[in-house]
Order: structure tokens, then sequence, then C-alpha cells
């Protein structure tokens, strides 16, 4: 499939809200690892920024889980290494719950 042609303006748009997207996460990310906000309240989002979030990218941002520990979880639980919050189905949203609790 070919990408579309967009114009400079278009193009510019894009571009703004990549970085718009990044800042935010950036910023849910920063909170996520001071306790700022609950884990469970992150999956339960539906916001644009949370939602295209990835699972492994969200679990890495959590104290005391790294990249190796993220991965052995998803392993655990059944979740593939490419999969964003919004795929997350019931099960798989309550099995990180009760693996991670309800931290902070």
């Amino acid at each position: 499939m070919a990408l579309p042609k967009l114009s400079q303006r278009e193009k510019r748009e894009a571009l703004a809200k990549a970085q718009k997207m990044r800042r935010e996460r950036s910023i849910l990310r920063a909170q996520l690892k001071k306790g700022e906000i609950d884990f469970s309240r992150i999956l339960e989002a539906t916001d644009e920024v949370t939602a295209r979030m990835r699972v492994a990218y969200l679990l890495r941002s959590l104290p005391r889980v790294g990249k190796v520990k993220a991965q052995r979880i998803m392993e655990e639980i059944g979740i593939d290494e490419a999969r964003r919050v919004q795929g997350l189905g019931k099960r798989q949203k309550e099995a990180l719950l009760a693996r991670l609790g309800n931290r902070k």
C-alpha cells in the first residue's frame, strides 16, 4: 500500500500532532514512575495518548520494572510485544493488574 501524498501543510500538522503525542506520553510515563498516577487508571483510560501506547513501553515506566521484567510479564500473560493498550482484552488487563497490583 502506497503512502498518501501530503501537502507541506499536512506534513507540518502531522509532525506537530506526533510531537504532541510524544510529549504527553512522556509526561504520563514520568507521572507513573513518580507514583502520581495509578497503573489501573491508565489501563482504563480511553484517550488517544494512552490507548496508542505500547504495553511494553508502559510497563517499563513502572518503578522497578525494566525491559527484561516487562518482557517476562508479557510472555507469562500472553501479550504480544507489539500490543498497544487499546488492544488489550479484559482478561489481559485483569492479569496485568493481578500481577502488578494497584501500583502508583
